[in-house]
């Protein structure tokens, strides 16, 4: 439309519409004021403003037709023009209905899907559209794709309430009462350059190798320089291929730097070098293996390097060989298939005994507590802290919120004894009674927060302190003083054995004392038959010593015939998945203590031959409970920690909530395969 046209249609408007307007509109206020001045003037005022409405009357009729015309002529020149404005917009524009069939669409839109516009429906040619476009009232935004460039689609819904839509923009007949309008934004440029920025971004690692020394002792002096060099020139290998930085910084320690586009193959290869480094021999007897904690997608640098700090320490708590990374508060675990390498000396225990003996001085009240549903290792261990503060003249309560069947025996006999003080069993909510500014707390068999009796203790008491044969996993207690923690322990009550040794000489146990620990190691190692190593046999035989005795410990762990049956109809029932698992599931009616007896169950299966490892699921609590049980091949904590448990590699758990034993099942048997595919088990 010319400017020309444009003026005339204004000029039309203001001569015919709005100046008579207020011209009419001045000459009424005028005849108004004339009858409060004189009556005769106010009457010729208002003939004069009849006659103008009149004339004005007249004027509008007799013009009707060239008004009407040259409205007309505006309202065709702005549709055209607006049709002309959307078929030029750079911007790819379109009219969908709620089906999502293309209703219209500019040149640009068609320019850019060719041929592809004889498809009448948007979801034809971008699937994203069906799988994210959910049609409201608001303006929605998804990612596509198309031809190989990346778009962000706008869909924004149109109303037309009392509106006349323009036909020609219409292409097809549409029945549905809502449009909706597309436009699409090229991003190809904006997501290549902020992918090349995330890839560039620094990837800050440290390496550790687990048994440095012990793999020198078992290999001839001559050759122990090969096998570092060895070692060394596997890592550096495999981080300068992808034009990493390595940096020695101790004889076992490495320093690493990559780029995030190189530590992504390093996790989607599952961190190959892990297996590399074993199969580094020239006559070493213990095979090398390494630890690798990584920290990424922090602000800085520094940032990166304290989250490696933290996953390298979370990976050597582990039980090391294995890889470990900290993405801000997401932790995830690589490895890990091997058992930690029982270390003979004991030096650590040594140093650990003289610390816990510097805190036990410097208190006044002593609160000790093990794991939710505690069992025979969680109360042995804390029976033997208790030990060690009465030597120091120390009160201290034991936390005990629930006793099952299983520990029922061993209580009795510490309740029915005149040598010990009825307040020695503390529920949770009693214990927090007792907390004082100088109490401090030993938390054993258990290393995360939320699966000890009392959560809250943790941060209320000032000082803590932590003894576990458990892997590391998330929810760490992070605000511990004093850490002891061993993977490679058979059992707490062996940890506390040692500790007991170091932490005053010439310590004397009760024969109760001794029995409750001796059970605690014998429970744990399944009668010495699961990761009974040579310091095992040493703190069972210092307990021994100490008064414990085989017969008065067997009588104590003995179970009930109701627990018995429910073992063996666990056992019978039994499915064998995929030629090596056995997963069954656990009667709870009539049990006290039926995970307990699932536990038991899981040990059972593994008798069977071909069994790599067993997995017993119990109700109990409107929980579902899983004892995960392996001897050596199978490393059943990766198993849990996928199913959000946790625990050893060969003893593990894991609690299920608002899921029925059906799911369940299927559950477990979907991540054993989903781990098999992966190559993690």
């Amino acid at each position: 439309m010319s400017k020309k046209k444009v003026s005339k249609i204004k000029t039309v408007y203001t001569t015919v519409i709005r100046w008579p307007a207020i011209a009419a509109l001045l000459m009424a206020v005028v005849a108004g004021i004339a009858y409060f001045i004189d009556i005769k003037a106010g009457i010729v005022a208002t003939i004069a403003f009849v006659a103008f409405v009149i004339a004005f009357v007249v004027f509008m009729l007799t013009s009707r037709e060239r008004f009407t015309r040259a409205m007309v002529d505006f309202a065709t020149g702005y549709a055209h023009m607006q049709k002309e404005l959307l078929d030029g917009f750079v911007v790819p524009y379109g009219m969908l209905d709620e089906s999502g069939r293309i209703l219209w669409m500019n040149n640009a839109m068609a320019g850019l899907i060719g041929n592809e516009k004889k498809r009448t429906n948007v979801e034809d040619i971008f699937p994203e559209y069906k799988k994210n476009a959910v049609l409201t009232d608001s303006v929605k935004e998804i990612s596509v794709s198309y031809a190989g460039r990346d778009y962000r689609m706008m869909i924004d819904p149109l109303h037309f309430e009392g509106n006349a839509i323009d036909a020609s923009m219409v292409i097809a007949d549409s029945e549905s009462a809502e449009l909706y309008a597309i436009y699409l934004f090229d991003e190809t440029e904006i997501n290549t350059c902020k992918k090349e920025l995330h890839n560039e971004r620094f990837v800050c690692g440290l390496i550790y190798i687990d048994n440095y020394d012990e793999a020198l002792e078992s290999i001839d002096e001559v050759r122990r320089s090969l096998l570092i060099a060895l070692v060394e020139r596997k890592i550096n290998k495999y981080i300068s291929a992808g034009d990493g930085v390595v940096k020695k910084l101790e004889k076992d320690k490495y320093l690493v730097c990559v780029r995030y586009r190189f530590f992504e193959q390093m996790v989607e290869s599952r961190f190959q070098i892990l297996e590399e480094v074993k199969s580094v021999n020239i006559g070493n007897a213990i095979a090398v293996t390494i630890s690798i904690g990584i920290g990424a997608m922090q602000a800085s640098f520094a940032a990166n390097y304290e989250m490696a700090r933290a996953a390298i320490d979370l990976a050597l708590g582990r039980g090391g060989d294995q890889a470990v990374i900290r993405e801000g508060s997401k932790v995830t675990y690589f490895g890990g298939k091997t058992s930690a390498a029982e270390k003979n000396t004991r030096v650590k225990a040594r140093v650990k005994a003289h610390a816990l003996r510097e805190l036990l001085e410097a208190t006044d009240n002593v609160l000790i507590m093990g794991h939710k549903i505690s069992d025979v290792d969680a109360v042995g261990s804390a029976v033997g802290i208790y030990a060690a503060a009465k030597v120091f003249d120390k009160k201290a309560h034991i936390v005990l919120n629930t006793i099952t069947t299983s520990l029922q025996p061993i209580v009795d006999t510490f309740k029915n004894n005149d040598d010990y003080p009825e307040d020695m069993f503390l529920t949770g909510d009693e214990a927090l009674a007792q907390v004082d500014n100088n109490t401090l707390l030993v938390v054993v068999d258990v290393n995360k927060k939320s699966y000890t009796e009392c959560p809250e203790l943790i941060g209320k008491c000032k000082t803590t302190v932590v003894l576990d044969h458990h892997r590391q996993g998330d929810d760490p207690i992070d605000t511990a003083t004093l850490s002891y923690i061993e993977p490679y322990a058979s059992s707490a009550c062996e940890m506390v054995a040692e500790v007991l040794q170091y932490i005053t000489e010439n310590i004397r146990l009760k024969n109760v004392e001794a029995d409750a620990i001796y059970a605690g190691i014998v429970i744990d190692t399944n009668n010495f038959t699961n990761k009974a190593g040579a310091r095992t046999f040493d703190a069972a035989a210092f307990v021994r010593r100490s008064g414990a005795d085989i017969i008065r410990v067997r009588k104590l762990l003995r179970s009930s015939m109701a627990e018995y049956k429910a073992k063996a109809e666990a056992v019978r029932h039994a499915e064998v998945y995929r030629d090596c698992f056995a997963i069954s599931t656990c009667p709870s009616s009539g049990l006290t203590s039926p995970t307990i007896v699932g536990a038991q169950a899981a040990n059972e299966l593994l008798n069977i031959s071909g069994i790599k490892a067993s997995f017993v699921l119990t109700f109990y609590e409107d929980e579902i409970y899983i004892s995960a049980r392996s001897i050596d091949e199978i490393n059943v904590q990766l198993i849990m920690e996928k199913l959000g448990g946790g625990g050893h590699m060969t003893i593990a758990g894991a609690q299920l909530k608002d899921i029925d034993m059906e799911d369940a099942l299927v559950l477990v048997r979907k991540t054993l395969d989903e781990m098999i595919e992966e190559g993690a088990i």
